[in-house]
């Protein structure tokens, strides 16, 4: 049986949808330096604040917030590493109607562009 992915409203998004255990299928790189954490990440971990991400190297941890613009209130991650604050716009957030399958796309300011799925 085929399973049919709603897109979400990203201006009404609740931050719980955000939330979970995201593979990472696909990324851009774009001029983003391959040897960074995210752009080797295999798995990005949200939960109440928290965040795990997991990379063949070495995993990394922090905390993320959901900040959104005031113009259209586009939602925006906030990841706080060690060292500095990366800003991710999510592009895209579709799922499936019971919520059990959901697919995100993050475009952060370096040109990164992470593709998750959930679970």
């Amino acid at each position: 049986m085929t399973q049919y992915l709603l897109d979400v409203n990203l201006q009404q998004v609740p931050d719980p949808y955000l939330h979970g255990s995201w593979r990472v299928v696909d990324r851009v790189l774009s001029q983003t330096d391959p040897t960074t954490p995210l752009a080797q990440a295999t798995h990005l971990h949200l939960q109440d604040g928290h965040w795990h991400l997991e990379t063949p190297a070495a995993p990394a941890k922090g905390q993320w917030t959901v900040e959104r613009d005031s113009l259209l209130s586009r939602p925006y991650l906030q990841l706080h590493l060690a060292s500095e604050i990366v800003t991710a716009l999510v592009t895209r957030l579709r799922r499936t109607a019971d919520g059990a399958y959901r697919t995100l796309v993050l475009y952060f300011q370096s040109g990164l562009e992470l593709f998750l799925v959930h679970p």
